[in-house]
């Protein structure tokens, strides 16, 4: 055994209130939201864009991330047994565990297009506007719900000697494991730094859709490269030569490069622009039928 390795049994309920069990990985998932309500204020204030307009987002990505996060988690990984009649309730049920980044991500583009349809024309801004945004956001949340994968034991690595090895004790794990959730935590938030200092120091010398397509990139592509170091997450993982979080990485990885070359072809400004109110002269009498 490594003696260097970490031995880590600490329990995922912080406390229970009545019947309810608080999570630390439900505290570390809702954190995410009053973070990017707070870093869109900034983007919002900064841009001229009315504050008021946060409520709506924040309830349209809180729903969309839950509702896509479980449906990608049972349709994408467990469909054998979320699609029958004995099981079929559960898909509603997301406290009871699975929820799969890959369907989040759906279940947010789906949210912004619906509130860039009810409110992008009135204030000038495109979803690519606001995708941009969203994924500096995005990117210091997933930071927040892999920490909270740490804390419920779950989405580990394989065997390691390395000295940083975890055993997941409440696993059953008797041998130290990559942590993987650290790995990926410690990925988002330097993307997620490298993001917000461009914003602040350089977002004139970017263009529209050059956040996106660098936070699809950075994001999904450490994503597909820990994987290889991840224990299987379901039973028909282990005879693939990619398990399906990197199959599911790929379309988001091709997005990100067409993104970034489109920002680089188009050179649209990707600071957000009043537009021209030109004002009605009438020709003056002489001129007039």
């Amino acid at each position: 055994m490594n003696f260097l390795s970490v031995i880590w049994n600490v329990d995922p309920v912080i406390c229970h209130i009545g019947p309810l069990a608080l999570r630390y990985y439900s505290i570390l998932f809702i954190a995410g939201f009053p973070l990017g309500y707070w870093l869109f204020t900034k983007f919002y204030e900064r841009e001229g864009v009315d504050v008021k307009l946060l409520e709506p987002l924040l309830y349209a990505l809180l729903i969309g991330t839950i509702v896509g996060a479980r449906l990608g988690h049972c349709l994408f990984y467990q469909p054998d047994y979320f699609l029958t009649k004995e099981n079929w309730l559960e898909i509603f049920q997301p406290w009871k565990g699975g929820l799969a980044s890959h369907g989040g991500a759906i279940g947010v583009m789906l949210a912004l297009w619906w509130y860039t349809a009810k409110y992008g024309r009135k204030w000038n801004f495109d979803m690519l506007w606001l995708l941009d945004r969203v994924a500096i956001t995005v990117a210091f949340a997933g930071c927040l719900i892999r920490m909270g994968n740490l804390f419920n034991s779950e989405i580990y690595g394989d065997v390691t000697d390395l000295p940083w090895g975890f055993i997941f004790v409440r696993r059953g794990e008797t041998l130290p494991k990559h942590p993987t959730q650290i790995y990926e935590a410690l990925s988002y938030l330097i993307l997620g730094l490298i993001l917000l200092w461009v914003y602040k120091k350089k977002l004139d010398k970017v263009h529209k859709g050059w956040f996106l397509g660098v936070f699809f990139i950075g994001c999904f592509g450490m994503r597909f490269l820990i994987e290889f170091i991840k224990e299987p997450q379901v039973g028909f993982e282990e005879n693939m030569a990619l398990n399906m979080g990197q199959i599911l990485s790929i379309p988001f990885i091709a997005a990100g490069i067409f993104f970034v070359v489109r920002s680089m072809i188009k050179r649209e400004p990707t600071m957000r622009v009043e537009p021209v109110k030109t004002h009605y002269c009438p020709p003056p009498k002489s001129l007039r039928k």
